[in-house]
């Protein structure tokens, strides 16, 4: 028998090469379910699934997963053992028992993104060089602002996503705003119940085209009309991007939530 447990991991991305398992490649994935499995003492490998997939170079600093453990295995020390033996650009949060119903990916109602950007308006402060980048001209934070609501609701984002078989590019964008921080660097917010491969870097490409003045509300609205990728759109770097939060809904309806997306997916995928 197995017992369902939910880790908060947070993790820099710089050095792995994404989220998913790839042989020969260090990957977040990877490390996660080896050093389980080792500190567990498990003779099998295990299995850890995640709210967002991130790529490479991506941070994170509020991904959630799932794995499923024997019952009898001492889970009860896994976060403690853990913090001793992961390598430093990757950190437990937390380790609790799942609530029923409960699926790191599947039960998420929204992911919530930052993008960072330095436009010069600030010295880049070179302890962020891996998590900010730099703009190539002064970004207008209000024309980014005021370009946001043509991309949000229920929209079909193929013009920002890499399109795989059989995938849909539908989405719906709760939230993207830009504000200046303290420092003058902007922090880009993208809100979405889930997100295409590439989909905000692309989306932050098209923000920042506003931004330096190089695009317009008019041209966004022409790209929206594309039936797939738009080669005007460019896809910003990795390393400005970190997932902050997952969202689920109350436990009552956590069930309730997998069914509806494990069968909109099904849908999705016909």
């Amino acid at each position: 028998m197995t017992t369902r447990w939910r880790l908060a991991v947070a993790y820099d991305g710089t050095d792995f090469s994404g989220w998913a398992t790839q042989p020969g490649l260090r990957t977040v994935q990877g490390t996660l379910e080896e050093w389980i499995r080792q500190v567990l003492r498990l003779p099998d490998p295990v299995q850890v699934v995640c709210a967002g997939r991130t790529d490479a170079g991506v941070h994170a600093r509020g991904q959630v997963i799932h794995v499923d453990l024997p019952t009898d295995a001492p889970v009860d020390t896994l976060e403690r053992r853990l913090r001793r033996v992961l390598p430093p650009d990757v950190v437990i949060h937390d380790v609790r028992p799942a609530p029923a119903g409960f699926d790191a990916r599947f039960a998420a109602i929204w992911r919530r993104y930052v993008y960072r950007l330095n436009d010069g308006a600030a010295p880049m402060d070179p302890l962020l060089r891996g998590h900010i980048v730099r703009a190539r001209r002064p970004l207008d934070v209000d024309a980014m602002n005021d370009a946001a609501p043509l991309l949000i609701g229920l929209k079909d984002f193929a013009p920002f996503c890499r399109r795989h078989d059989g995938a849909t590019t539908i989405r719906t964008l709760l939230e993207l705003r830009a504000e200046r921080d303290e420092r003058g660097d902007i922090a880009c917010t993208v809100r979405a119940d889930a997100f295409c491969h590439s989909m905000v870097r692309s989306l932050m490409g098209a923000m920042t085209a506003i931004g330096t003045g190089k695009r317009d509300r008019a041209w966004l609205a022409e790209v929206m009309t594309s039936s797939g990728r738009h080669p005007e759109v460019e896809v910003m770097p990795a390393r400005g991007l970190c997932l902050e939060e997952v969202g689920y809904p109350p436990e009552a309806e956590l069930a309730a939530r997998v069914v509806q997306a494990r069968a909109k997916r099904e849908v999705d995928e016909l």
